[in-house]
């Protein structure tokens, strides 16, 4: 079981790769009026059909050779459900996938959010040919990053995002972004 819900982001994200995505999207909102945490990860992969999708959330359904379960998607599902929420996986073959959960934000049961810098900058660095959103709201503010941003000043160099000099930078970053929102900046 993942421990906390930036390790599903990087799995669902790592799966989006898997499926070929250009594009990967991830949003965090977190809004206490509305006791809402809730993350989507989007992406323009090759899809998946109706009948796997409706599938999807079963253990014993997985597209990996490797093993004959995946646990991600129903422990998520589980997760969400036993927080007040749920799980919606929009998708559609050519075009790509979404994944959406949603936590009462109070829910005692609700795992931490994790360390979301960290996993971008593992995303970024591991595929840095993939354009990389993220977006984190956190009651009605919001930051925003965008890797086709970075690499305009790397002068174009796409290659850079994987290199630990920028990879930390962007961890760094990242991580005073969200400090600054939690200040309310």
């Amino acid at each position: 079981m993942l421990e906390d819900l930036s390790a599903h982001v990087l799995d669902i994200a790592e799966n989006s790769t898997r499926a070929g995505a250009t594009e990967v999207g991830i949003t965090i909102e977190e809004d206490e009026a509305k006791d809402l945490l809730m993350f989507s990860v989007k992406d323009d992969g090759k899809g998946m059909s109706p009948e796997f999708t409706a599938r999807v959330t079963d253990p014993f359904t997985t597209t990996r050779t490797t093993r004959r379960v995946g646990m991600g998607l129903p422990f998520l599902k589980q997760s969400a459900e036993l927080c007040g929420g749920g799980l919606t996986i929009d998708s559609e073959l050519g075009r790509g996938t979404t994944v959406t959960a949603t936590f009462s934000l109070s829910s005692v049961d609700r795992p931490p959010l994790g360390d979301m810098p960290s996993t971008v900058m593992t995303l970024v660095m591991g595929s840095p040919r993939v354009r990389w959103k993220y977006r984190h709201i956190l009651n009605g503010r919001e930051f925003t990053l965008d890797t086709d941003e970075i690499v305009e000043a790397l002068d174009g160099d796409r290659d850079m995002l994987a290199s630990p000099e920028v990879g930390l930078w962007l961890r760094d970053t990242l991580n005073a972004e969200l400090e600054a929102l939690a200040r309310g900046e």
